[in-house]
Order: structure tokens, then sequence, then C-alpha cells
């Protein structure tokens, strides 16, 4: 006697179990806090060197403004700059750098202005000599001019 074996189609899985979609949640929150804290450094790197083109472009008015006037200007609009102002940082005004008088010296310091990415206000100052570490606060992390 022969008994006829029923065919039945087995049950297709569908879907995720919850173990897996749980190591996929692990593995993507693993790589955003490596990932995340990079990105902003990067950022607010970007920002920062926006101010130090800024700098730049002022230290080259002030030489040729010097080699016409015979001083420093003590006001950036009396400089021929056609660079806008950096958007994320506030300009201060142009002073007389280490000597005390503007007809051989300057100095120009941009603060950080609003959210920093967590590396707080920070300033960045610049003489006729060029970039002032010394009376800059960026962190070296963010500094374009750091290697």
């Amino acid at each position: 006697m022969a008994h006829a074996i029923a065919f039945r189609p087995s049950r297709a899985r569908k879907g995720f179990s919850l173990v897996e979609l749980s190591v996929v949640v692990i593995i993507i929150g693993v790589l955003a806090a490596f990932g995340v804290p990079r990105l902003l450094q990067s950022v607010e790197r970007s920002k920062a060197s926006e101010s130090f083109k800024f700098l730049a472009s002022v230290r080259a008015a002030q030489e040729r403004y010097q080699a016409r006037q015979g001083t420093y200007a003590s006001d950036l609009t009396q400089l021929d700059m056609e660079q806008a102002p950096p958007k994320y940082f506030s300009v201060g005004v142009a002073a007389a750098g280490g000597t005390g008088s503007l007809e051989d010296s300057w100095t120009l310091t941009l603060t950080r202005s609003g959210s920093s990415s967590g590396y707080g206000a920070y300033t960045v100052t610049f003489t006729e000599d060029g970039y002032d570490a010394l009376n800059s606060t960026i962190d070296p992390e963010i500094n374009p001019q750091s290697t």
C-alpha cells in the first residue's frame, strides 16, 4: 500500500529578525561615533580657513595702503579689498601692533561667532608679519596653519 506524500510548500521567511536589525543598528552607531566628530572637525577647519584667507587679503591690502600712504590703515574700509568679511567670524578693528604705531605695525583679530562644533569661541590674529599664533586661540586640530 502506497501512501501519497502531500507536498506542503515551506513558509518563505520574510523580513529580518530582531537580532539582525540590532546588529545593523549597532554597526551604524559605531561608524557614526567615529565618523561624526571627524566630519565636524573638517567642517570647522574649512570655516577657520575662511578667516585665514580673509586675513591674508587684509595683509596684502595693508601693505599696498602702507606703500601709498606711509602708514597702515586703521579702518578696513580704507583698504582696496574685494573679499567680503568671513561669514562665521566677527571682524575686529585694525589697531596699532607691537610698536604702538600704525606707521610700522598693525594687528587684526577675528572672533568665531555662532556655534563652532564644540570648539567654543576662538580667535585668529594677524599682524603685518602674518599669522600671530601667540595671540590666537584657535585649536590646533582645526588650524589650517598647523600640520
